[in-house]
């Protein structure tokens, strides 16, 4: 019998992959507090992580305006660019490829993670019933400031700045977060974008943010080492869309324009049920798209081998299974058991429940 297609070689526009498994974006609130820079721990967490075809950081805040979280890193300063020149030297060692996730938060954030303690921006001053973590406890996200149409190209090139040091700390290329409720899902969204100006209203104007996104992204760095998760059908961050078929099938059209490294679509709620809205077809927006698909949300190996096999995905991301295994890819080609994830150490602290999980082959030993 031979091997599913899931782990054969694959390309992700100008990104050689050895397999089709792709380690999906995920926060763990461990850059140093001081300066949101990563170090040493996340050097080993993602050189343990390489036998991914594609490695995908955490989200990482584009400039100080940007972070949501306590502990999130960024990718706008020196120092930034020197600790993740160090993760993706260890990842290359290792024969991976990883890609960093670059986002804006908008709304989902608190003046005490704002420079100055000012309000976070959003496309409008409307509050999300969510929260956020402030280093302590997890707060209730306030009132945002609807942003001044002349700000927003500044944000724009906020994204080719993160993505230029991108570059210059090695990464393979850059992934633009725009889903689950951050700050290009929100200007997407006519529950979170009611303006009025070139920027809102018609599905057409929603599309502008991400226009300038993408041209600025595209602008620093080749289109095919950029790709783009969004979440269509997701309400994360209470954030809601009154028709997200068409909002997403523009988009797709829009992003169609740019020759991307690959899409990837969060597939129903985030971290939730796979469930698609009444008048949602999520393989008619897969369809759409003129380069490689990524899925994510809930696969198993089971699921992810029919989904490569059936063509309906070229790439699957797994989340919560790399936390426990850094050793993933080994497992699932093995059909081996894995290891359950911690869950109270997802969020912040050091190396337990971070770089301490065994592989397979250090549970062998052990079980002697």
């Amino acid at each position: 019998m031979s091997e599913p297609k899931l782990f054969s070689p694959a390309k992700a526009g100008a990104i050689d992959l050895k397999n089709r498994v792709v380690m999906a974006p995920l926060t763990r609130n461990r850059a140093r507090a001081e300066d949101d820079t990563p170090y040493d721990l996340h050097v080993e967490y993602y050189r343990q992580r390489a036998g991914a075809g594609l490695i995908v950081t955490e989200g990482s805040q584009i400039s100080p305006q940007g972070k949501g979280y306590a502990w999130t890193p960024g990718i706008y300063s020196d120092d930034q660019v020197e600790g993740w020149k160090k993760v993706t030297d260890a990842v290359h060692a290792e024969g991976g490829k990883i890609v960093i996730q670059i986002w804006h938060v908008g709304r989902i954030s608190h003046p005490v993670l704002q420079p100055g303690g000012v309000d976070p921006v959003a496309p409008s001053a409307i509050a999300a019933n969510s929260k956020t973590f402030d280093g302590t406890q997890f707060i209730d996200t306030p009132m945002p400031r609807a942003l001044e149409e002349n700000e927003i190209p500044g944000i724009a090139e906020d994204f080719a700045r993160a993505t230029r040091n991108a570059r210059k700390a090695g990464f393979d290329g850059v992934e633009v977060h725009g889903a689950n409720g951050y700050l290009i899902d929100q200007f997407l969204k006519d529950g979170a974008n009611q303006r009025d100006d070139a920027y809102g209203g018609s599905v057409e104007k929603r599309m502008r943010f991400l226009k300038e996104v993408m041209d600025a992204v595209t602008g620093a760095w080749s289109a095919d080492r950029v790709g783009i998760r969004l979440s269509p059908f997701s309400n994360a961050n209470d954030i809601t869309d009154s028709n997200p078929q068409e909002t997403f099938s523009h988009a797709i059209r829009l992003l169609n324009t740019y020759g991307l490294a690959y899409l990837h679509l969060v597939e129903g709620q985030t971290g939730g049920p796979r469930d698609i809205p009444e008048g949602g077809d999520l393989a008619a927006l897969y369809a759409l798209f003129d380069g490689t698909r990524m899925g994510n949300n809930g696969y198993d190996r089971a699921s992810a081998i029919e989904a490569v096999e059936s063509g309906a995905l070229d790439l699957v991301a797994f989340g919560r299974a790399f936390i426990s295994n850094p050793d993933l890819v080994d497992r699932l080609i093995k059909n081996a058991p894995l290891n359950e994830p911690d869950r109270d150490t997802f969020y912040g602290g050091g190396e337990k429940g971070y770089t301490d999980y065994p592989t397979l082959a250090e549970s062998s030993v052990a079980a002697q």
